[in-house]
């Protein structure tokens, strides 16, 4: 068995990373945070332009037909990145679900349109304000709506680059998309979207750590060579090492509708969001008061991880969840 992704996916993801190096920089994504949008001008058009916004969605409708799979890895590199832009909702779960629905609106996504969503497990939408639709779970179904046809009450948030809104009214305009099983395979795209931001997350701060802690020095040597050091980074890099293979399954078995799909989603957001966490703890430690500080970059990386912990279902919700799946296991071997 080949467990491994192809060359092409791994072209489209250096792709993808090279414009990301060049527009969504430190400096950009501070940018961001500042304005009141919190989105990188231009940034969005460029994504949409190589294909990365209808990924998911079928030729016929201006994407490129691909599949989870080979998403998974530009999600990683936008978590990386720490990008102020709303890819899972709009590429992960909108245009999939849009897709397998039939709604024609999934061309306008494809085109660069862009979506914010409630997640059933949420109560904020994200960078509600600056989308184009507004997208949200009522008894079991997915919804969605212009922007223009709903009423925001803004939020604070703890990261800068996510604008939190409530919606509060105009929800008489929204219309059912697909039905309960597209609803859920939504969800848990976008648990999946999550899971592998955390994971870029949590490398791009094991990068920053490792540099640092190399050329710090105390007692005239690298503080990277402390015992004590090098075991803190080496338990983040094993969670994160366990963290990525268990995402890649889920996207495997999200792309080919596999029974425990939803098992394999929350298995990956926990254990993600454990890594992106204790990554975020230890990176903290190891740099000290400075890395507390907004001026330096870790500050966005922490606050990007313990805002997508909380978000699409917390570490703590999908345990019980594989823990409802697994009883109900046990409960068909016994019957």
């Amino acid at each position: 068995m080949h467990f491994d992704f192809d060359a092409d996916q791994y072209a489209f993801r250096d792709a993808v990373r090279a414009l990301l190096d060049e527009r969504c920089g430190p400096d950009a994504v501070r940018a961001a945070w500042e304005s009141d949008a919190a989105r990188i001008p231009g940034l969005w058009a460029g994504l949409t332009d190589m294909g990365v916004a209808g990924m998911l969605a079928p030729e016929a409708a201006g994407g490129l037909g691909l599949s989870p799979v080979d998403l998974v890895l530009i999600l990683e590199e936008a978590g990386a990145h720490a990008l102020p832009e709303p890819l899972v909702e709009t590429a992960a779960v909108a245009v999939p679900l849009l897709a397998d629905a039939g709604d024609a609106r999934v061309a306008d996504l494809a085109r660069g349109a862009t979506v914010a969503a409630v997640s059933p497990v949420d109560e904020f939408a994200v960078g509600a304000a600056a989308a184009d639709y507004v997208l949200l779970w009522r008894d079991g179904l997915a919804h969605l709506v212009a922007r223009a046809d709903v009423t925001l009450e803004p939020h604070p948030s703890v990261d800068g680059g996510r604008r939190l809104t409530r919606v509060t009214a105009g929800l008489s305009a929204a219309t059912v998309v697909g039905d309960e099983r597209l609803a859920a395979r939504a969800f848990d795209a976008g648990a999946l979207g999550f899971a592998a931001e955390q994971c870029g997350r949590a490398r791009r701060m094991l990068e920053m750590t490792v540099d640092y802690v190399g050329e710090r020095r105390q007692f005239g040597v690298p503080v990277g060579s402390f015992q004590a050091v090098k075991h803190h980074l080496a338990d983040c890099r094993v969670a994160l090492e366990f963290a990525r293979p268990l995402v890649h399954r889920a996207a495997y078995s999200l792309a080919h509708a596999h029974p425990a799909a939803s098992t394999h989603v929350s298995m990956a957001k926990s254990k993600a969001d454990e890594a992106a966490r204790l990554t975020a703890r230890a990176a903290l430690q190891c740099h000290g008061a400075i890395g507390y500080t907004t001026e330096h970059d870790l500050h966005r990386f922490m606050k990007g991880t313990w805002a997508g912990s909380r978000s699409w279902g917390s570490p703590a919700w999908h345990r019980r969840r594989v823990g409802a799946s697994l009883a109900q296991l046990i409960q068909e071997e016994l019957a």
